[in-house]
């Protein structure tokens, strides 16, 4: 109890200047003493062996180490009297307040206390100093905005995810430091919380004309489209998810993304850059600050790079170095990364930079000030990446499959007592299993898993086997109150995918993903388990889950981009015994395209035309994306004669009557869908709609 004591306490102390709604509380206080205080009308408090565990936690944890509290409010400048950030119509896309109950000095059993306390930590809202010339905006968004101060304007370090919090965000460090133009942004890297606020912070004119410096790493235009749209549904699902989007944010729910509170809405922009970083290490002076440019490809993300401040000792770690180990395989689903390229990116920063840094900030989290501290953080999770892919093919190398590693591979014991060590964005499990997928796939070695049977009809032979439903129910509330929730879900699971109308079956297996979900530390599992709790309890609707992409993402489609998206949609069924072949002329970017439908798969191949084509269509890429945008159709382009054709034009007709369009209103859970929206009226040739992606 003194130790809860002790921490609560130094929460309290470290939220002053945080938020003006703190109590005056002295004792830490467990809260949820009955399922009113749940959500959920079929929600469940924290179990007696959930409760065990987290008192387990507390007592072993290093508690004691509070340097990341000092560290979180230091350079404090202010603070604003809002909470919520709102559209031009009024709506909400941002608030930090519904988060105010971490403020409150208690404790929730509901959440893993090493997440609780990150979740604390990024409640720090407000402008901050990082060093002279160096400031950041936190709690606006997921990510931070950074303002360097250069000789006549801001320069913008990742602009955040949408054109809203961009805007609040370089207004409210103008009323409070003296307005200044921004003279340039910085993209670190390809996610879009990391771009989509740039049209909040400067104008597309300017960055066209060369008067506003537009900076990002090579290879970053590519990945953040393509990122994007080419699993661009199935990903939006997923998010849903990783990020429990559909839930509230309280104790029972989404608490934190372990990088930051979560996801703005509002409109994801993008303006292509002006200036590519494309040498591996690049000096660069903008507006007076000399900056030394780090390319990092492969890492966090497929496009990144750090960037040291020399005459400021200052290093910019971007995404690669946190306050948590990250992702090597996102739970939205992503190319797996490369965690020995990334241990590798992190060791250059040191024998680059190391001897001289005074200072370490990034896009989340917070700063670490002094050399010492600041090697502290770079080498461990230099270690704990390489130790990831190390590590682990040890094991893989003496046998231990994708199915065994989560519960064999363990972080080095010297790394496990190191909050910067510990993931609250990625997992321990998923990471290995990660590094196993990206080296060997996903078989495990055993034939009998190299084509399994669907998870529904694997599920009637169990519960067949099982002696039936009702056994299966007996032993997984057996299971359930002797606190053996996996073990219990293992047999929950098949019934449920056997049975998906079994309502008791449903919300028993609801209760352990929610036991799990509360137990876990890593905040995208814990949301994992939580949404698929929540989904088994209430359903899905269709009509609710429909979203909208941005249009800045999809005007910056290639033609090739959108030509191998079509290839995507095309439906091998409805394609089938179509044989033609289409050539494209896109004047406006001197491109020209042979495309082909074959053994119901079209194929593109940009410079070359089919010498015998079926149809020839002519058009400007301009034009195209008015087709990309759904703001006009092929049809509607050539009775213009904005598009023209040579031979078949009926081709359109039959590559289109091939084309599915995507939602994400499909069932994670089986049994979940319970209201199903009107057939889409959009045209199969527009690009579908998306909910774009932070980091993920």
């Amino acid at each position: 109890m003194k130790n809860r004591l002790l921490i609560a306490l130094a929460l309290i102390a470290i939220s002053i200047g945080c938020n003006s709604k703190q109590k005056d509380t002295e004792t830490a206080s467990i809260v949820a003493d009955s399922t009113s205080d749940h959500f959920d009308k079929k929600g469940k408090l924290p179990s007696s062996f959930t409760n065990a565990k987290w008192e387990e936690l507390k007592n072993t944890l290093p508690f004691d180490d509070k340097r990341d509290f000092d560290e979180a409010k230091k350079g404090f400048i202010a603070k604003p009297d809002f909470t919520q950030i709102k559209n031009e119509a009024g709506a909400v896309v941002w608030d930090i307040g519904k988060y105010d109950f971490l403020l409150e000095g208690k404790d929730f059993q509901s959440i893993h206390p090493s997440l609780q306390r990150v979740a604390f930590l990024n409640m720090n809202y407000g402008l901050y100093e990082v060093t002279p010339g160096i400031y950041q905006v936190r709690g606006f968004d997921l990510t931070h905005f950074t303002f360097v101060k250069g000789k006549t304007g801001w320069i913008v370090f990742d602009p955040g995810t949408s054109r809203e919090t961009g805007a609040a965000a370089l207004k409210f460090i103008n009323e409070k430091l003296g307005e200044r133009p921004v003279v340039a942004v910085v993209y670190s890297h390809s996610h879009a919380d990391h771009f989509g606020g740039v049209r909040g912070v400067i104008n597309e004119a300017d960055a066209k004309s060369g008067k506003v410096k537009v900076i990002a790493p090579v290879g970053f235009m590519h990945h953040a489209i393509s990122e994007n749209v080419y699993a661009g549904t199935a990903m939006s699902r997923r998010v849903q998810y990783m990020y429990a989007a559909r839930m509230p944010s309280n104790p029972f729910a989404q608490v934190d993304q372990g990088i930051g509170k979560a996801l703005p809405q509002g409109m994801v922009g993008l303006i292509e850059p002006n200036v590519v970083i494309t040498e591996p290490v690049e000096d660069l002076t903008v507006d007076g600050v000399k900056m030394v440019f780090q390319n990092t490809p492969n890492t966090e993300a497929p496009a990144e790079m750090n960037t040291y401040f020399p005459e400021m000792k200052a290093f910019w770690g971007a995404e690669n170095i946190t306050a948590t180990i990250h992702n090597i395989l996102t739970w939205r689903g992503a190319i797996v990364r490369d965690p020995l390229e990334w241990s590798k990116g992190i060791n250059q920063a040191i024998y680059m930079f190391g001897n001289d840094v005074q200072v370490m900030f990034a896009s989340h989290s917070w700063p670490r000030w002094g050399n010492e501290r600041i090697l502290e953080v770079l080498k461990d999770q230099r270690d704990i990446y390489a130790n990831l892919n190390n590590g682990v093919l040890n094991l893989a190398n003496k046998g231990v499959t994708i199915n065994q590693i989560h519960n064999v591979y363990k972080v080095p014991s010297s790394l496990q007592n190191k909050w910067h060590a510990r993931s609250y964005h990625g997992s321990v499990e998923n990471n290995s299993r990660a590094v196993i997928q990206r080296y060997l796939g996903y078989w495990d070695h055993n034939p009998a898993t190299l084509f399994p049977l669907e998870q529904q009809e694997s599920g009637k032979l169990f519960v067949e086997m099982m002696g039936g439903a009702s056994v299966i129910i007996k032993k997984g509330k057996e299971l359930y109150n002797a606190g053996k929730y996996l073990h219990a879900v293992e047999i929950l699971n098949k019934l449920v995918y056997a049975d998906p109308g079994n309502e008791e079956g449903k919300d028993l297996l609801a209760d352990c993903f929610e036991q799990i979900g509360y137990q876990t530390e890593g905040s995208s599992a814990r949301n994992c388990y939580l949404a698929a709790a929540f989904e088994l309890r209430n359903g899905i609707d269709e009509v609710e889950m429909a979203k909208s992409g941005s249009p800045d993402v999809i005007r910056s489609m290639t033609t090739e981009m959108y030509l191998n998206l079509l290839g995507i949609k095309v439906n091998n069924e409805k394609a089938a015994g179509m044989n033609f072949a289409i050539n494209i002329v896109v004047p406006d970017k001197k491109e020209k395209f042979a495309v082909e439908m074959r053994n119901s798969t079209l194929t593109n191949i940009k410079g070359f035309l089919a010498p015998k084509p079926d149809l020839t269509l002519t058009m400007n890429h301009s034009d195209i994306v008015q087709v990309f945008l759904g703001i006009k159709t092929f049809e509607a382009l050539i009775q213009s004669g904005a598009a023209k054709v040579e031979g078949n034009v009926q081709i359109l007709e039959h590559l289109k009557s091939t084309l599915d369009k995507f939602t994400t209103a499909w069932e994670i859970m089986p049994g979940t869908l319970i209201k199903k929206g009107k057939k889409s009226d959009r045209d199969a040739f527009q690009v579908d709609p998306v909910e774009h992606h932070g980091e993920d």
